[in-house]
């Protein structure tokens, strides 16, 4: 664990924590609309299940979702309004999936209709996107995509063929287009389109920047989730017809049950419904009841209860049946169990929790307070007498109560309240569990027991099951929520370019190991210096040395063991001017992962002759010049970001952030001249860092380039072996051909180069041999897509410029006046191309050449001083860097050596720019902070601070 974790439950004495919103559980298949006020009316479950317009979504995995106060959400709205922040702004979906009052219902119709005059676009490719996390300061923690409704035009309905092909492949009662609609809370048809882009195999990136008018300006997380819930819903469906297969082969399969398994929405469901019929589980009450022949007698008593005599089934000599309260012994277990499975009564059940108090406990065990051991114990006592109401509880507070339990230190309980219960009987017997007749008065005794029953020993603990569920999957998805942006942030910090970088990884006993890199991150020298020990002047000189032969005035420490004396042995060196006549200043930075790395099949490929210490100064050097090249090479997480990332599922955090990779070095654009392999994909890992491109393709555009030089333009992709059309479509896009890098390498942009012929006995095997002219085309620099490139030389006829004139300001005052004259629509619709591709042809064109969209994001600060712990006062108003961002708060570099925390409490959106009041938390790793010390606790190396403002 990292060492921010250990202080992942403090916070500053005086805060307080705000609970966020109330929970709306999922209720059971058959019911589709338990809002936060109504209660689903027990006797019309049948018309509660296609609503038109899903307005609370719910979860394949039995998610948390949290409802709205109406005032609540007014004041929240109001507060909008008057902050100037558009509803429409960024990706255009709503931040309301969850709209309980009728006002919400009533905003939802109208939404309903086409907007007019289109949506507001994000200038170029940057994916410097409106972050939409999962919930916002006033709002629930769990915040649900939504997007705009839906237009006039748009498709509502897969295709006929995909339609069939999808009912035949998942076999289910529902509607995978409507269930999934509701479930992410996206419109039908974005979910209709994106099915269809999925099954096409396209990728995130390439659907996000060149498919935004089928998925309604969605960005990548809201793809990416859409696309999780999908492929949850099919593995649901392959799981089902697993299980039914299954039942039919052990003989226990009825027509009622295969209907039951089909309905089931969520992996919790499934599992409710098939435990019983579990190999290897214990026969149930139910099913020993049945086998005796008694489930004739339960229904009967449902049906006909004035015919029926439980007398007669007395069997004397029958285990089971030998007495009259065995026989009706039998009827209530099989009762109860067709209580635990009915879907409506489930839902009612559900519903009636919903608008309950409900709290999660939490307790010390007593093997705990038996063994005594304080040591292990200690980061847990705030949950040793932990009572938390299931609705407010912190996604924090549920991981460190699920590692708690897990390492047998605490005990959990879920508290349902009594009258949930006497609600929940009184329900049975009244309504769903009535006999159609009036039974006489000891039939009555057994239906009162067989729900009483059927509530303690089956549904309760299903309920406990599910909230527990629900909790765990909510709270790991904030989590991976906050991996995701955290990488990202990490990711798309901007690069140090243009000067000589020396890299120190510190150290005591080994001593500090050091790597000087040129502007271009090639390896200048590497040395190890002692700067700990009785040599210092010795080592001081050679310091000097070597920073006057290669002119190198920027130093990047990485932050691991010894960082703090070797900083402040910097500090000295640079307050004396020892380095004069040069300017020299240093930066500490994150060193997460650099020795995992420099030992792996990576480094050793590239550095092969380098110490794997060494290789570890040249990672922490690199880091800092380009963060997205060189992060790109270790396993995302060993980066050092995010919390509790061993109490997540592993398969869900590697797969959001193997997405994050691909998604930003895609969106930043790969200069495939210049580039290795690592940057395409991390060999050893299997990771896809370019959209469409996987360990094959990458090591074989490698080759493609090593047997027949650079490539002069995308077409020449379609040559490399493994390339088909797909593929093609899917990354060239994100691949560059820079005209300055190909000048190294030719003499003239006009030739043409022949692929040779394959030897016959390798015929059929690789691409056949062509002459393709390869002229350099300026289009291939920019963000624009070759299927677009005829569009692009349309509006370039129509502005009156030309390719050649790309990224300078004569074309981009042509374009600006075009547009200005004739809005975009309208010459999109002259170009015969929708509005998005034109504005994304517009930003190709009139970008700089070699235009990075990381440019605006932060970079290392580099300093001269240093401040000690000891220094701090409170009230003191420091300026520092977001180093980590967690559930509870955000750590901030405020030059000490040790990170203050900025509890969550302390962000208010009055702090934040308008642009950032959407956002998770609103703070992620790179940003600059102005901050308040609120407390000093030097004993236990903690600082709680309070935001002031958000530096731009």
């Amino acid at each position: 664990m990292s060492s921010d974790e250990d202080s992942e439950e403090w916070r500053p004495t005086e805060l307080k924590s705000k609970g966020p919103s109330k929970i709306v559980s999922t209720p059971a298949a058959g019911d589709r609309k338990a809002t936060a006020k109504r209660t689903s009316k027990p006797k019309q479950p049948k018309a509660l299940k296609t609503p038109k317009a899903p307005k609370v979504p719910k979860d394949p995995k039995s998610r948390v979702l949290l409802k709205h106060d109406a005032e609540r959400k007014k004041k929240a709205l109001s507060a909008r309004k008057d902050s100037g922040e558009s509803w429409l702004a960024g990706t255009k979906r709503e931040r309301d999936g969850r709209k309980d009052d009728k006002a919400g219902e009533h905003k939802e119709e109208k939404e309903t209709d086409c907007p007019k005059g289109g949506r507001a676009e994000e200038s170029g490719p940057s994916i410097r996107m409106k972050e939409e996390e999962d919930f916002m300061f006033e709002e629930p923690y769990l915040k649900k995509q939504k997007t705009s409704g839906t237009c006039q035009g748009q498709p509502t309905a897969l295709p006929p063929s995909e339609a069939q092909a999808l009912r035949n492949e998942l076999n289910m009662t529902w509607d995978l287009t409507e269930l999934l609609s509701t479930l992410t809370c996206v419109e039908m048809w974005v979910c209709v389109n994106i099915i269809v882009l999925l099954r096409e195999e396209n990728t995130v990136p390439f659907m996000v920047r060149y498919r935004k008018e089928m998925i309604n300006h969605m960005d990548a997380d809201a793809v990416r989730d859409v696309q999780l819930t999908y492929e949850e819903l099919c593995n649901l469906a392959k799981k089902t017809q697993s299980v039914i297969q299954t039942l039919k082969k052990d003989g226990v399969l009825t027509v009622e049950l295969e209907q039951n398994l089909r309905s089931c929405r969520s992996a919790d469901e499934l599992d409710h419904v098939y435990s019983p019929y579990k190999k290897g589980s214990k026969l149930t009450k139910a099913r020993r009841a049945k086998a005796l022949g008694l489930e004739v007698a339960a229904s009967a008593l449902l049906d006909t209860p004035h015919t029926l005599d439980l007398m007669a089934w007395v069997k004397p000599d029958t285990k089971g049946l030998s007495s009259f309260e065995e026989v009706a012994t039998g009827v209530e277990h099989i009762l109860a169990d067709m209580i635990a499975k009915d879907p409506e009564t489930l839902t009612y059940v559900k519903s009636l929790c919903e608008n309950s108090f409900l709290t999660i406990r939490s307790s010390v065990s007593k093997s705990v307070l038996k063994e005594k051991e304080h040591e292990k114990t200690d980061k847990f006592h705030l949950y040793f007498d932990f009572t938390c109401n299931i609705q407010r509880i912190q996604p924090h507070q549920t991981l460190a109560i699920n590692r708690g339990e897990s390492l047998k230190i605490l005990t959990v309980k879920v508290n349902i309240c009594d009258r949930v219960k006497s609600d929940f009987i009184r329900w049975c017997i009244n309504n769903r569990w009535r006999p159609k007749t009036f039974p006489r008065e000891e039939l009555n005794v057994i239906i009162r027991n067989a729900v009483e029953d059927s509530y303690k020993r089956l549904i309760l603990p299903f309920l406990t099951r599910s909230y527990r569920t629900k909790l765990t999957f909510a709270a790991e998805k904030e989590s991976i929520a906050m991996f995701v942006r955290n990488l990202r942030q990490r990711l798309l910090m901007c690069p140090v370019r243009g000067c000589i970088i020396m890299g120190v990884d510190p150290g005591f006993r080994h001593g500090c190991k050091l790597a000087i890199l040129s502007p271009t991150s090639q390896i200048l020298h590497t040395d190890v210096v002692y700067l700990h020990n009785s040599s210092q002047p010795k080592e001081a000189e050679k310091l000097r040395h070597l920073m006057i032969k290669y002119c190198c005035t920027r130093v990047v420490i990485g932050n691991g063991t010894a960082c703090r004396e070797t900083e402040s042995f910097f500090t000295d060196l640079i307050f004396r001017r020892y380095f004069h006549p040069l300017e020299v200043s240093y930066c500490i930075t994150n060193e997460a992962g650099a020795s995992i790395y420099s030992v792996s099949p990576e480094a050793v490929k590239e550095m092969p002759d380098l110490d794997p210490n060494l290789r570890s100064a040249v990672s922490i050097g690199r880091r800092v010049q380009d963060p997205l090249a060189e992060l790109v090479k270790i396993d995302p997480k060993h980066i050092g970001i995010g919390t509790y990332q061993h109490d997540v599922s592993a398969g869900a955090l590697k797969a959001a952030l193997d997405g994050v990779v691909q998604e930003c070095v895609s969106f930043v654009g790969v200069d495939i001249n210049i580039c290795s392999e690592t940057i395409f994909l991390t060999v050893g890992s299997n990771l896809k860092h370019v959209a469409g491109l996987n360990v094959g393709r990458a090591q074989n555009i490698a080759k493609w380039r090593e047997q027949n030089g650079p490539f002069i333009n995308r077409e020449q992709l379609k040559l490399v072996k493994g390339m088909g059309p797909k593929t093609y479509q899917q990354c060239a896009g994100f691949i560059r051909i820079n005209p300055q890098t190909l000048h190294r390498y030719i003499c003239t942009l006009y030739i043409y180069i022949s692929v040779p012929e394959k030897p016959a006995a390798k015929k059929g095997k690789g691409k056949t041999c062509v002459n393709k002219p390869t002229s350099f085309n300026p289009l291939d620099q920019t963000c624009i897509h070759p299927e677009s490139y005829h569009v692009a030389q349309r509006f370039m006829s129509l502005v009156g410029g030309s390719v050649d004139q790309i990224g300078n300001s004569g074309l981009q005052q042509c374009v600006e006046s075009k547009v200005r004259t004739s809005s975009v629509e309208e010459l999109a619709g002259t170009v015969d191309t929708t509005p998005e591709t034109l504005k994304l042809i517009i930003d190709g064109l009139t970008q700089p050449p070699g235009f990075d969209i990381r440019q605006n994001f932060g970079h290392a600060d580099f300093k001269r001083g240093i401040v000690s712990m000891s220094d701090l006062r409170v009230g003191t108003v420091l300026t520092g860097r977001v180093d980590n961002a967690a559930l509870f708060g955000a750590f901030v570099d405020i030059g000490v050596g040790r990170s203050g925390l900025i509890h969550k409490s302390n962000i208010t959106l009055d702090k934040l720019p308008v642009s950032q009041r959407n956002r998770s938390l609103a703070l992620g790793p790179g940003e600059r902070v102005e901050v308040r010390v609120l407390n000093v606790d030097p004993q236990r190396g903690r600082i709680g601070l309070d935001l002031i403002r958000v530096l731009e």
